[in-house]
């Protein structure tokens, strides 16, 4: 039977258009005839787009990423390949038939492959402006000092390093080397948090004494890159190093100020495997200067990736908070909750902070999240495990070192 419908559908997907070339391209003959334009396709004028379109290739950023794991892959390459200003043109990784995979998915040549031990042969790929460090947290201070060796610029993931010592020398190589050093806090570009700051500055919440943040997600002993966490040498720490980091930074840059007194707990379920080396939970409490105060919280066995702030007048829920995707920000009182919705998704934190630091390099600005602050947080993560195995307040200095009695 005749389906009316079906060949409306169809005449408006299809044949319209299909008339609607007809109609112009006997236009375009009848103009061809009269002198006016040749014969042939019509092109259109530039459309409008709803996002800025990416740089030419020439004006881009080459970035080389040093570590291939779950997050380079599944996150920072694609990231980069959707970047305005910047795009990968070279990789580090200490498996060569690995590197030539990935490289194949991005248009990365084999010449432009290099191992941890070969990195000093970056200084003459002058295609590479920036170098991103994805390894493991040992690891990082001593492949930053690399790259700046070859004279590029070094944006590393949280946290810096592991020690307060080691984000020193890193500092210290990028101002000897002039180059620029960037920490990648990713939640300072993420549309959900950006707006929640937004939020909180306007004043609408009221006046904010108290905040807290829990981040929390299982270990899982199967995974390679949970491997590595589990070994205190390399990871640095436990639970707070990994993901308590998120809560540290994240209320300092929502409140504007850093704690002047901490106290904290850990725990390690004893004969658990998982956490022979590292703690699970850890608790503090963090007093600032203004008189405000705040809690957070990480562990490795629970999923959870929240941040309160708690107004007299409204309170801002961002739940999930940090996670890669899917991040929602509610605002609400004892009679209702609005959720605040974001016209860019999770995914622009990706894209946000790297074309943050390639613009930085480019125009010669300051960076949003410099290694100063990792530092900052290094000696604060410091002061926490200090705090919980004296079991008590811990007062600091305004650099979040310990004021010692």
């Amino acid at each position: 039977m005749h389906d009316p419908s079906k060949s409306r559908r169809l005449f408006l997907a299809g044949g319209a258009a299909g008339l609607g070339a007809a109609i112009a391209g006997g236009r375009a003959a009848a103009q061809a005839d009269r002198g006016q334009i040749p014969t042939g396709p019509v092109g259109r004028p530039e459309p409008k787009l709803e996002e800025e379109p990416p740089l030419p290739l020439d004006r881009q950023l080459g970035w080389a990423v040093v570590g291939l794991g779950d997050y380079a892959q599944g996150y920072v390459l694609p990231a980069l390949a959707r970047a305005r200003r910047s795009r990968a043109v070279a990789l580090v990784s200490g498996n060569p038939e690995k590197a030539k995979r990935v490289a194949a998915r991005y248009g990365v040549g084999e010449n432009a492959l290099y191992g941890y031990d070969t990195m000093g042969r970056l200084a003459g790929n002058d295609a590479v402006g920036v170098v991103y460090i994805v390894t493991a947290n040992a690891t990082h201070a001593e492949l930053t000092v690399k790259a700046f060796e070859a004279g590029k610029h070094v944006f590393c993931e949280k946290p810096m390093a592991n020690s307060p010592a080691e984000c020193q020398r890193m500092i210290d190589a990028a101002k000897a080397a002039g180059r620029k050093l960037m920490i990648a806090y990713r939640a300072h570009w993420e549309p959900h948090n950006l707006r929640a700051k937004a939020i909180l500055d306007s004043g609408a919440l009221g006046q904010v004494w108290f905040a807290s943040s829990d981040h929390h997600r299982p270990l899982d002993p199967s995974l390679p890159r949970d491997q590595w966490r589990m070994k205190r040498d390399v990871a640095g720490g436990g639970s707070l190093v990994d993901i308590g980091i998120y809560s540290l930074n994240g209320l300092q840059w929502f409140l504007g100020e850093s704690p002047n007194a901490v106290a904290a707990t850990m725990q390690a379920p004893p004969g658990d495997p998982r956490f022979a080396e590292v703690e699970n939970v850890f608790s503090a409490e963090l007093a600032f200067p203004s008189g405000r105060r705040a809690t957070i919280s990480s562990g490795y066995t629970a999923s959870k990736k929240r941040i309160d702030l708690w107004g007299d007048r409204l309170v801002a829920t961002l739940d999930p908070a940090t996670a890669y995707q899917g991040n929602r920000l509610v605002v609400s009182n004892a009679k209702k909750a609005e959720e605040i919705l974001t016209e860019e998704t999770s995914a622009a934190q990706f894209t946000g902070e790297i074309d943050h630091f390639s613009q930085a390099v480019t125009e010669g600005t300051e960076v949003r999240t410099p290694g100063e602050m990792g530092l900052r947080d290094m000696r604060l993560i410091e002061a926490l495990y200090r705090a919980a195995r004296e079991r008590r307040w811990l007062d600091l200095n305004p650099d979040m070192t310990v004021r010692e009695a």
